[in-house]
């Protein structure tokens, strides 16, 4: 993996049963203007199979450290985004920083 890959989130989300459509509605908006950033490289959506209310993300951003990201991405949509979480989530979300080690993939 390249060196400017190397900023991973691992977010995990969990979502009021009655909000779980309007929360994928402010994803999927977040996610597009996300990945139209120069720094953005991916980002991953995962349900839980035993709790349809937990969802992780796991997001990987070409930037230096954590403080580079929070200075460039602090962008009205993020805001918003962040904004609308407050009413759409059972409590706060939960994220960690990784650290990638390897990858390994089908040949």
């Amino acid at each position: 993996m390249p060196d400017t890959a190397r900023l991973v989130f691992y977010v995990k989300l969990f979502v009021k049963p009655e909000c779980v459509q309007e929360w994928r509605a402010a994803l999927d908006e977040i996610v597009n203007a996300m990945s139209q950033e120069e720094a953005f490289v991916s980002c991953h959506l995962h349900q839980d199979a035993q709790d349809e209310t937990l969802f992780t993300l796991y997001e990987r951003w070409a930037e230096p450290s954590v403080e580079a990201f929070v200075a460039n991405q602090m962008k009205p949509y993020r805001i918003a985004y962040d904004t609308k979480l407050e009413k759409l989530l059972q409590r706060p979300r939960e994220a960690q920083i990784l650290v990638p080690l390897g990858a390994w993939h089908a040949s």
